[in-house]
């Protein structure tokens, strides 16, 4: 049974109904929290390191509303949108752990923050491999850029992480590593409910323009055409 908490001022609101939407390797922590850790994970999900495992559980510990591992610039991204949006109570998002060598989600993460997406989805100077948020919409994009301030703590230890979090629900601003860090109160905006949908788990498959996606859809016509055809033929024996 989960404990309810109530708010601890008018600062703060209930999440969304269906806060988080989205499920993932992470911990749910005190919903009023402004902060939320995620840690970049560089392994397979079986392969997960203690000392990953042990920062995820400090943020929880330290404070956060959700703490949990990323790997993937898109999906893992997206899920991360989705949840926060859904809590106009977090405007910080600390970042944590090491870099994953094959994706740069670390790097990706930050480019997000300091660049936004362009008109394709793409995280504008990211050298990820396929940094494209396609489940998500841009105005959703928008707002959780707006709502959260990152925390950059990659490459740190477990306790310069747990400073982060406390930090971050301060009363009065607290300098932490030359950003000053203090809860600013609620998101002055409803919590936005949603999930991925379309979910689009190969962005490389994905056509780059409009005549690639023309040709897309003619060879899935064909295809479907083909497929008529030989059922066609089965019931005719």
């Amino acid at each position: 049974m989960r404990l309810t908490i109530e708010p601890p001022s008018s600062r703060k609101v209930r999440p969304h109904p269906d806060y988080p939407p989205e499920e993932g390797r992470y911990l749910r922590g005190n919903d009023f929290s402004p902060v939320a850790v995620v840690i970049i994970l560089n392994t397979d999900e079986d392969k997960i390191l203690p000392e990953i495992e042990a920062m995820v559980r400090a943020g929880v510990e330290s404070g956060a509303a959700l703490s949990g591992t990323v790997q993937t610039p898109n999906i893992g991204f997206e899920k991360i949108i989705w949840n926060i949006v859904g809590n106009p109570n977090i405007r910080y998002l600390v970042l944590g752990g090491p870099e994953s060598a094959g994706h740069a989600t670390g790097a990706a993460l930050k480019a997000l923050f300091a660049n936004g997406i362009d008109a394709k989805s793409r995280i504008i100077g990211s050298d990820a491999p396929f940094p494209v948020l396609y489940n998500v919409p841009r105005e959703v994009v928008e707002r959780f850029l707006d709502q959260v301030t990152l925390v950059d703590c990659q490459f740190q230890d477990v306790p310069t992480l747990s400073e982060a979090v406390r930090a971050c629900y301060q009363e009065t601003p607290t300098e932490f590593r030359g950003q000053f860090l203090c809860d600013p109160g609620v998101y002055p905006a409803e919590p936005i409910g949603g999930r991925l949908t379309w979910k689009v788990t190969q962005p490389w498959a994905v056509p780059k323009d409009e005549k690639e996606a023309a040709a897309k859809e003619r060879a899935l016509a064909l295809i479907e055409r083909l497929k008529a055809r030989n059922a066609q033929r089965r019931q005719g024996g």
